[in-house]
């Protein structure tokens, strides 16, 4: 079972997700608008190892416009990005 994180790790998530480019920041904001109260352990920490990419990097990899390579390039990440692609 699935362990679901707690209010303070959703609202360390929200301030964390706030991006330099607005593009990232909607997309990111409307993810986790939809789906924060569902995010287990392993989605934060996907979701922050997309986060720690530059922002370009980031948005390349919301809009397709490149797929995840290296470390990046597991299960975890790939759910969580295709849950930020289809928001």
């Amino acid at each position: 079972m699935a362990v679901v994180i707690g209010d303070l790790e959703r609202r360390r998530l929200r301030w964390r997700a706030r991006r330099g480019l607005l593009e990232n920041d909607i997309i990111v904001s409307r993810y986790l608008d939809r789906r924060e109260g569902d995010l287990t352990v392993d989605d934060v920490l996907a979701l922050e190892a997309l986060l720690d990419l530059p922002d370009d990097e980031l948005l390349d990899l919301l809009l397709a416009r490149k797929e995840l390579a290296g470390g990046l390039d597991n299960n975890a990440v790939r759910t969580v990005l295709d849950g930020l692609r289809s928001v």
